[in-house]
């Protein structure tokens, strides 16, 4: 018999140790994580048959089968199972997208499935079911040599994002580099406590939430992700695509999004070549991503979105997209964050926040870099730690805020900046610092950590030099 709620608390430390046991045999934590993602559905499929729900998942590929077989019957019903679903065009085609088994020994394999079977899955509150999930893709985003890390913003960071953004029953929601849906899940919970009726619930179950991510695997963590917290509808809130290929084809109330950064690598799909109605023509992958997100929002929509600090300073492309933010969009506040949230070390990074269909009179930038230190392991970001710049955005009323920057307190976090100031700025340049940061606390530094931030400065004063060379070899032409 399944265990109940009861047991739950030491559910984590069993799948970890499972994970141990399979990393040993060569199986990585992403692999892990997939497999435990395709058994989990097909285990909550049969507990909702025995309630007498009705099955999309074809009788002989369900779970009971899994459990009785054994050897090499087992793997070849399970890798069967796989394919046939990856064919149904539903919520399971998704989840089970390009799907393959990556758990080749049938005794391991077999580990897995007992220990997803000790438990009655659909019996758990949904926040217990997606807890236990989110840290394993939080443990996977930690896993370096996956890659993973790339698809995990900072828990505490988008619940910031979003408790100032305020979300609202009946609008859209819109990430269209998803990720593991980070956003969508924090938007769907600050809003489910205020729909009430049932043409809201509706809405925020089939209506609302909407996700791209051009990833197989990533769509499938996204949309488990998604349905282990009780956002179960038909068809998956998140669709697997390159977002940047197209015009956008739904327009955005909300857009919360931290897509990737860098240039498009090399042999991807040339998007000036397909889009004629962005701005500017360039390779680098966040400015084509911060242009799309601009068009996509509707007529007073409102982006939320993190990028790195060259978006803030880069000329060309970048002073051009800068103008346009300024000229019809509301870029009202930017939040620069500290190195050491993401799994990606030595990432410099903001938030934008912007509204479509007036200029921007006045920015307010809240600067949590300076003399801030963060480490994934002895000082993690948590949600209290932005609770100050969450106060200063007042999202009660933005046109009554209050600057903690003065002559007297020169090193006030929050403050104010005209339009003319910005306009007046070389290259409309807006990453903006004014706080002294003599000492740097070097106490909870661990050496590793200590290295990676040298390594660092070293690959930005490479970073530097490369630029400056093309810019003297671009005058001498």
């Amino acid at each position: 018999m399944a265990k109940s709620l009861k047991n739950e608390v030491s559910l984590e430390g069993k799948v970890w140790k499972l994970a141990g046991v399979l990393a040993s045999a060569g199986v990585g934590f992403t692999d892990y994580i997939t497999q435990l993602t395709y058994l989990l559905f097909l285990k909550m499929d049969l507990e909702k048959v025995a309630l007498g729900y009705e099955s999309n998942v074809p009788e002989d590929i369900r779970w009971d089968k899994l459990v009785e077989a054994d050897g090499e019957d087992l793997i070849k019903l399970y890798e069967a199972a796989l394919e046939r679903l990856s064919k149904i065009d539903n919520i399971i085609g998704t989840i089970f997208t390009k799907a393959q088994n990556k758990i080749a020994t049938p005794v391991h394999l077999k580990k897995v499935i007992t220990m997803i079977n000790e438990y009655d899955w659909l019996s758990m509150d949904n926040d217990v079911k997606g807890a236990i999930y989110e840290s394993i893709l939080q443990k996977n985003g930690q896993d370096k040599k996956s890659g993973a890390g790339q698809y995990f913003t900072p828990r505490p960071l988008i619940n910031a994002i979003v408790d100032v953004t305020r979300p609202k029953v009946g609008e859209v929601i819109i990430d269209p580099a998803c990720g593991t849906a980070g956003f969508l899940l924090s938007a769907y919970e600050y809003m489910k406590p205020n729909a009430i009726v049932m043409q809201d619930r509706a809405f925020l179950q089939n209506g609302a939430l909407h996700g791209v991510d051009n990833t197989p695997l990533v769509v499938t963590l996204a949309s488990m992700n998604l349905y282990l917290h009780g956002i179960t509808t038909e068809k998956s809130p998140v669709i697997c695509a390159d977002s940047l290929e197209k015009e956008p084809s739904l327009l955005a109330d909300v857009i919360l999004a931290n897509p990737p950064f860098g240039n498009r690598p090399e042999g991807a799909t040339d998007i000036s070549a397909m889009r004629t109605d962005l701005y500017v023509s360039t390779r680098n992958n966040q400015l084509n991503f911060l242009q799309h997100m601009m068009l996509m929002l509707k007529q007073s929509g409102r982006a939320s979105v993190v990028m790195p600090d060259n978006v803030l300073f880069e000329s060309g492309a970048g002073e051009t997209i800068r103008k346009k933010l300024l000229n019809d969009f509301n870029l009202h506040t930017i939040l620069r964050l500290p190195t050491g949230i993401f799994y990606a070390q030595g990432v410099k990074a903001n938030v934008l926040f912007f509204t479509k269909g007036a200029p921007t009179k006045e920015l307010w930038i809240y600067d949590y870099r300076t003399g801030i230190k963060h480490t994934l392991v002895t000082n993690p970001l948590k949600r209290e730690h932005l609770d100050d710049f969450v106060k200063c955005y007042n999202a009660d009323d933005i046109s009554k805020r209050k600057e903690t920057y003065s002559k007297e307190n020169p090193n006030g976090r929050w403050r104010k900046f005209s339009r003319d100031e910005l306009l007046s700025r070389t290259n409309t340049n807006l990453d903006i610092s004014w706080i002294k940061d003599d000492d740097i606390d070097l106490s909870n530094v661990s050496l590793k950590e200590l290295l990676s931030e040298i390594k660092e400065h070293s690959n930005n004063i490479s970073t530097a030099v490369a630029e400056f060379e093309r810019l003297i070899g671009d005058i001498n032409e």
